[in-house]
């Protein structure tokens, strides 16, 4: 799905289409997305509407990077006290 939505905003519709799962499951996965701050919803008629919220990508991938750093380093750090090589 959010690899759907980064080429811009899609119909709940049409971006639950290529998954076999169910309508329920499908929405609470956007509302998961919708929830981390990763997409934006609106309503236009009977119709839904998700997109990418604007840097939210970058926003998460150095999230990872700093939590990448962090673990590694502290796992360096154990492997230093129980005496194995890094």
């Amino acid at each position: 799905m959010v690899a759907r939505l980064t080429r811009g905003e899609c119909s709940v519709t049409a971006l639950s289409e290529p998954f076999r799962v169910s309508a329920p499951a499908i929405s609470k996965h956007l509302r998961v997305l919708e929830k981390a701050g990763l997409i934006i919803r609106r309503k236009a008629g009977r119709v839904h509407y998700c997109a990418m919220r604007a840097g939210a990508l970058s926003e998460a991938g150095e999230w990872i990077a700093n939590q990448r750093a962090f673990w590694e380093q502290q796992l360096e750090s154990l492997a230093k006290h129980l005496g194995e090589p890094t």
